[in-house]
C-alpha cells in the first residue's frame, strides 16, 4: 500500500464519501439524482484539475449496472473510440443488459474533430451514454454536434472548508498516515499551495510523509510545507481556462476604475509567469477601446508602456505595468470610438458597398474630370474655421450618425466645437 499515491488510496467510491460539488451531487443535485434512478444521460465534467472528475465517473461506474469503458484522449485515437463503441453495441445487445453502457473519456479537449466526430452516431442512436471530463472551456475545445447531446456540468474548486474536511478525514482513514502519527499544526500554506485542488493537498502531504525520517512523526506546517515544495504557489496556466479568466478579470477592473483590483490581477499574472508583451498589448486596446478620447494620452502612456517594456525586461518590466495599470484605471472612460467603429461596421454590413459622392472621388485623369469626379468639393481649409458644410456619406445614408460623444468633458468640448461650426455655415 505505500507504494500506492495517498491520493489514490483516498479517492471515494461512493458519494458518501466525496467531498465538494453539493451544487451536484448534494440533496436534489443532477447527478445525485441520476445515479439514484440508475438513469445516467451524456454530460460533459468541466472544471479545473483536482476537483473530483474521474472520481465522479468511476462513482457512476461503482453506483450503476451499466457496462463501463474508459477511454484517455491523450492515448487513443479514432480506431480506439470505434472498438469500444463496437463492443458498445455487442454489450447493449445483450439480454442481460439493463442499462446502457457508459464511455468516460478523460480529457476529451484533447480529441481532434474526427475524433469527436466518431462519437456522435454513437451518442445520437444511443448506443452508449458519454461522460467526458476536461480542463478547458468545451465551448472552444468540444465540437457543437457533441455539445448539443451532451449537458456540460461545471465542477469547482474545492473551498477551504471542504479542503479541510478533506484533511481531517485523510488523517483519521489513511493507514499509513495513521502509523505515522501525522498532525497538522499549521494548515495555511498547505491550503494556499493547494488552491482548491484536492489531488494536489493529498500530494503535498504525501511528499512530506516520504521525506520524514523512518521513526519520526509526520509533522505539518507551513515551514515544512514551503521548504519541500520550493515552488510558487501561484496557479495559472498561461493556456488553459485561468488565462483567460484572469485576463478579462484585470480589463474589467480597469475599466470599472478599480486601480486596486486591477493590481491583484496584475500580480497574479506576473506571479503567474504570463507573457508581459501579453499584459502590454492587452493595454493598449484598453487605452483605445475604453478610455478613448475621454484621455487621448491613455493611448500614448500604454504604447510607450509597450516600448519601454521591451527596453528594460523583466522584473522591472512590472513597475512598468503597474503604472500603466494605474493610471488607465483612474482615468475618465468613454467608448465612443470603439461603439462609433462598430456601428460604421454594422452600417457597412447592412448596405454593402454604397458608392463613394462624385464629388469625393480622386480624379487624376482627364476622362474621370469629364465623368464628374470630384466636381463641387470644397476645400475645408478655404473656408471660415476650416469647416464648410458639405456631404460626405453616401447618397443613401446621409446624415447618418455614427460618433456619439462620450458624458466627459473632452468629448463635450470636442461636440460643442462641432455644434459651434455647424451652426455657423
Amino acid at each position: 500500500m505505500a507504494n500506492i499515491p495517498l491520493a489514490e488510496r483516498m479517492r471515494p467510491a461512493t458519494l458518501e464519501d466525496y467531498i465538494g460539488q453539493s451544487h451536484l451531487v448534494g440533496e436534489g443535485g443532477v447527478i445525485r439524482n441520476m445515479i439514484s434512478m440508475g438513469r445516467i444521460n451524456s454530460f460533459i465534467l468541466w472544471g479545473p484539475p483536482g476537483v473530483g472528475k474521474t472520481t465522479l465517473a468511476r462513482i457512476i461506474a461503482n453506483s450503476t449496472e451499466a457496462e463501463f469503458y474508459t477511454l484517455s484522449a491523450v492515448t487513443s485515437g479514432v480506431k480506439d473510440v470505434r472498438e469500444v463503441i463496437d463492443r458498445c453495441e455487442a454489450a447493449g445487445r445483450s439480454v442481460f443488459a439493463k442499462a446502457r453502457p457508459i464511455l468516460f473519456i478523460d480529457e476529451i479537449h484533447r480529441f481532434n474533430k474526427s475524433q469527436q466526430d466518431s462519437l456522435l452516431g454513437a451518442v445520437e442512436k444511443g448506443v452508449l451514454t458519454l461522460i467526458g471530463a476536461t480542463t478547458e472551456n468545451p465551448s472552444f475545445e468540444v465540437i457543437r454536434p457533441l455539445l448539443s447531446r451532451a449537458q456540460v456540468y461545471t465542477l469547482r474548486p474545492l473551498e477551504l472548508d471542504e479542503l479541510q474536511r478533506l484533511l481531517d478525514n485523510t488523517l483519521a482513514r489513511d493507514p499509513i498516515l495513521r502509523q505515522r502519527n501525522a498532525r497538522v499544526e499549521e494548515s495555511t500554506a498547505l491550503f494556499r499551495f493547494a488552491g482548491g485542488d484536492a489531488r494536489k493537498l493529498l500530494n503535498i502531504i504525501d511528499l512530506i510523509e516520504q521525506s520524514t525520517p523512518d521513526g519520526e512523526d509526520v509533522v505539518i506546517t507551513d515551514k515544512i510545507v514551503i521548504d519541500r515544495l520550493q515552488e510558487n504557489p501561484a496557479a495559472y496556466d498561461r493556456n488553459g481556462e485561468l488565462h483567460y479568466d484572469i485576463i478579462s478579470a484585470f480589463i474589467k477592473s480597469v475599466r470599472g476604475s478599480d486601480p486596486d483590483a486591477a493590481l491583484y490581477w496584475l500580480a497574479r499574472m506576473v506571479a503567474g509567469g504570463e507573457d508581459p508583451a501579453f499584459i502590454a498589448r492587452r493595454l493598449v486596446i484598453l487605452a483605445a477601446e475604453d478610455i478613448g478620447l475621454a484621455n487621448p494620452n491613455a493611448l500614448l502612456l500604454a504604447n510607450a508602456t509597450f516600448d519601454a517594456l521591451q527596453k528594460i525586461g523583466w522584473p522591472e518590466g512590472r513597475i512598468i505595468l503597474a503604472e500603466c495599470t494605474v493610471y488607465l484605471a483612474t482615468s475618465a472612460k468613454s467608448n465612443s470610438a470603439y461603439a462609433g467603429i462598430g456601428a460604421a461596421l454594422a452600417e457597412v454590413e447592412r448596405s454593402g458597398n454604397l458608392p463613394v459622392p462624385l464629388h469625393l472621388r480622386n480624379a487624376p485623369t482627364k476622362l474621370m474630370k469629364d465623368l464628374g469626379y470630384h466636381e463641387g468639393y470644397k476645400y475645408a481649409h478655404d473656408y471660415s474655421g476650416n469647416y464648410v458644410e458639405q456631404q460626405y456619406l453616401p447618397d443613401a445614408i446621409t446624415g447618418r450618425r455614427f460618433w456619439q460623444a462620450g458624458a466627459n468633458p473632452a468629448e463635450s468640448a470636442m461636440q460643442e466645437r462641432m455644434d459651434r461650426l455647424k451652426k455657423k455655415n
